[in-house]
């Protein structure tokens, strides 16, 4: 998929904002360093993962969350 736009860093850092309604509305937008992509910025998407007869709904979002059973498990708490 190519970019609909390429931004760099500069421009990026101080147009954040307004990249990201640009990219709310479908739009992909590349930072650039010295012309050399280094970064999409992309909608987010959910996605629905199959494993055999198991069908997951998956979501980044549901990755941030810490997992209070997996922190004891570690000792992280």
């Amino acid at each position: 998929m190519e970019a609909d736009a390429v931004v760099n860093i500069h421009e990026a850092k101080t147009h954040l904002s307004r990249l990201l309604e640009r990219v709310r509305s479908g739009q992909r937008i590349t930072i650039a360093r010295a012309g050399v992509p280094i970064a999409d910025l992309v909608p987010h998407q959910e996605r629905s993962v199959v494993y055999g007869e198991l069908d997951l709904d998956y979501d980044d979002d549901d990755l941030r969350d810490s997992d209070d059973e997996v922190s004891r498990l570690l000792g992280s708490r």
